[in-house]
């Protein structure tokens, strides 16, 4: 007996969902569906940028201390190791193409044991370019979840207004402005406010939670590129 009462509650709570549903103006029918399909959006961006960052976390971890163990600054990229889909991995790649590079001699052999200052200038170039990439491929997405938060509040509040300039100037023409008349149409124009925050909502704590793991890759990859940067001098900088 005790669970009659819930789902009778249930039904009726459905039947109050349709009932707002069917008199709910196209327009707001419109901007309800937008907004699911910008829901649909939202949330798989959320997901695939929460499963990237998890794995460039992971990858980083890993990356970072076979970088930390290595005696010498090329011994990973002379190994031929691939971390594909790391970004501290990306950033070490770039710095050692660019120091094997200037290190050969002209019968393509690494020939010299020293670089000048000028070409330790443009390796750190290059490193600091693919540094902004990698930030640039980690924040991809984002714009979208921005955009949710930003705008799903304020296309539910147009299907708002929409529908209760809707229900008065229906009222007007019947000229009977009673409650009856008037809680229908509001009941269904307040709904895709309603659709508006569901939207926004998430969007806001995932926008928040992603940008602040996009400050933390950030500074690790700035932190990596300095230490990778000073190691190079180090074993390889001639003293001028």
């Amino acid at each position: 007996m005790s669970g009659l009462p819930f789902t009778l509650m249930a039904a009726a709570n459905q039947t109050e969902l349709l009932y707002i549903w069917d008199r709910a103006t196209v327009e707001a029918k419109a901007i309800i569906g937008l907004l699911f399909i910008l829901s649909i959006i939202v949330w798989f961006v959320m997901f695939t940028k929460v499963v990237q960052m998890r794995r460039a976390r992971k990858l980083n971890l890993f990356f970072g201390q076979e970088f930390t163990s290595q005696k010498a600054v090329l011994e990973m990229f002379d190994r031929k190791l691939q971390v594909e889909g790391c970004p501290l991995y990306a950033v070490y790649q770039a710095g050692c193409v660019q120091l094997d590079a200037r290190l050969r001699g002209p019968t393509g052999e690494r020939a010299k044991q020293h670089i000048s200052l000028k070409n330790m200038e443009h390796i750190k170039r290059a490193i600091e370019n693919v540094v902004a990439k990698e930030s640039l491929k980690l924040e991809s997405g984002l714009i979208l979840l921005a955009i949710a938060v930003s705008g799903a509040p304020f296309l539910g509040l147009l299907g708002t207004v929409w529908g209760v300039m809707s229900t008065f100037a229906g009222i007007a023409q019947q000229g009977a402005a009673t409650m009856a008349a008037m809680a229908p149409g509001v009941s269904a124009a307040l709904v895709t406010t309603v659709a508006g925050l569901l939207v926004a909502i998430p969007s806001m704590f995932g926008y928040n939670w992603l940008v602040h793991n996009l400050r933390a890759f950030t500074v690790e990859l700035d932190n990596f590129a300095q230490e990778f940067v000073s190691k190079m001098e180090t074993e390889f900088l001639a003293d001028e």
